[in-house]
């Protein structure tokens, strides 16, 4: 049988059970921001959250209900778009990176850690598509009861 035209790894599964395991893989790293798997997973991950990332930058209610119907918990689709997003604007894309850590020891299999680039403990950068809000100084006391005090006085 050729290979020609098949895409996606089968994982020695069942294809509803395939969609369930990156299903509940990208869930676990919008949850954890950072997951360790074996390296043909975190291969498979990568392109599914790419795509769920740039959808949450949109951050509408269409891209937003697509990106819960991808991801396991309602909680988690709301994290990417809400907090994670934001944070991406910098870049179109490459979002996550995959480090080999190590060899598992009971089946030898190559494990990698599977990360955000950017870090998201960071407090956000405001850029032109997030203004800043703008602090002005409170008035100064003194000119408050003053002009207080002229007001009492014009009523009275």
């Amino acid at each position: 049988m050729h290979r020609h035209g098949y895409k996606g790894r089968k994982f020695n599964r069942e294809r509803d059970q395939r969609r369930a395991l990156v299903k509940g893989l990208a869930d676990s790293l919008v949850k954890y921001e950072s997951i360790e798997t074996t390296l043909p997973k975190a291969k498979e991950i990568v392109p599914y959250i790419e795509k769920l990332i740039t959808k949450a930058k949109k951050g509408d209610l269409h891209n937003r209900r697509q990106i819960i119907a991808k991801l396991q918990t309602i909680a988690s689709a709301h994290k990417l778009v809400d907090e994670i997003a934001p944070k991406l604007v910098g870049r179109t894309s490459g979002h996550v990176r995959i480090e080999k850590t190590r060899t598992r020891r009971g089946d030898n299999a190559q494990l990698a850690r599977v990360s955000f680039v950017d870090d998201l403990n960071a407090a956000p950068v405001a850029t032109a598509a997030t203004p800043t809000k703008v602090v002005k100084p409170a008035a100064k006391p003194a000119a408050a009861t003053k002009a207080a005090a002229n007001i009492e006085e014009a009523a009275s």
